[in-house]
């Protein structure tokens, strides 16, 4: 099971960025990971995944050329970075494996995109 602590989020105007932290559990190296968010009222969708090594990455259709994943094993950690935010990225963003693991999700990181 890995354990994951997720930061970084806040209120940020359209077209602005943020950089989304995940801190995962020793044992995160050895999985793919991914970023995942739920929007008020709507189902938890998934944003962008990476290799356990991270030489690949997926993105959802609604996010690419915009969003970022990364991962530094050394550090247990996956990163978001998010360019070009539009308010309906408005939401709480999470990090789990890929594909989830139902015990392993965290709080979450809020973002919210308005003017």
């Amino acid at each position: 099971q890995v354990q994951v602590v997720e930061s970084g989020g806040g209120l940020v105007q359209p077209g602005g960025s943020l950089r989304l932290s995940c801190a995962a559990s020793s044992i995160f190296s050895i999985y793919p990971m991914g970023w995942y968010r739920q929007a008020p009222g709507k189902q938890r969708e998934l944003v962008a995944t990476i290799t356990s090594s991270g030489s690949r990455t997926n993105y959802a259709e609604f996010v690419k050329g915009r969003f970022t994943i990364t991962r530094d094993n050394a550090k247990n950690s996956v990163y978001l970075q998010m360019n070009s935010l539009k308010p309906e990225d408005t939401a709480g963003y999470y990090c789990n494996t890929d594909p989830p693991i139902r015990t392993s999700w965290g709080q979450g990181t809020h973002v919210t995109v308005s003017a």
